[in-house]
């Protein structure tokens, strides 16, 4: 049987507690974006498997999944931060030697997104010395909203936090990433674009 692509997640994970064949659309769906995301915290190199650990693991809790949320990502990217979390010395050495040398070796940086405001170069160093001197549960919160472009509620969602948690983490982060920036807020560019995203 082939999957309905416009089932909702839920759904999706419904029928795939009894045809696992399913589970194929929700991999389809969601792996582009979060191997994306997890490549500009980790690398290439650890993607892929950061990637497959997660879809395994979200493959066995299929029973667990409470299907009154329609959208999976939330639930997708707690399993991923989860497994990126066993990774977080490779991050920050990866951010430690873009602000050092100022070349990114994984994909298009986030300092791209906001090159109208700063010198795209500089602020890729500044922006990387910066993430590697958060915590991991502030930057964690700061990358979901920016790099992955959630709603304070779906990082909520994702990490199992509270929404007020959230909002802590992210102003604790945007308060030391802007200094790092000259005063340009580091996700401030993914609110204005998105007014009506729930921030």
């Amino acid at each position: 049987m082939t999957p309905d692509t416009e089932l909702s997640d839920a759904e999706v994970i419904r029928r795939a507690r009894s045809d696992p064949g399913f589970f194929s659309t929700l991999f389809d769906r969601h792996a582009p974006a979060l191997h994306q995301y997890v490549t500009r915290r980790l690398g290439d190199s650890l993607a892929d498997d950061v990637v497959a650990e997660t879809f395994l693991a979200a493959f066995r809790r299929l029973a667990h999944y409470d299907t009154a949320h329609r959208d999976a990502r939330p639930w997708l990217y707690g399993i991923a931060a989860n497994i990126v979390g066993k990774h977080r010395r490779a991050e920050v050495r990866a951010y430690r030697a873009l602000a050092r040398t100022g070349v990114d070796e994984v994909a298009e940086s986030y300092a791209d997104r906001v090159e109208a405001r700063v010198s795209a170069g500089a602020a890729q160093r500044e922006l990387a010395s910066a993430l590697a001197a958060l915590s991991p549960r502030d930057r964690e919160v700061l990358l979901m909203v920016a790099w992955a472009d959630f709603s304070y509620e779906e990082v909520a969602g994702a990490l199992g936090i509270p929404v007020g948690t959230v909002r802590s983490r992210l102003h604790r982060a945007r308060k030391k990433t802007r200094a790092a920036l000259g005063g340009v807020d580091p996700s401030a560019v993914v609110t204005e674009e998105e007014p009506g995203r729930g921030r």
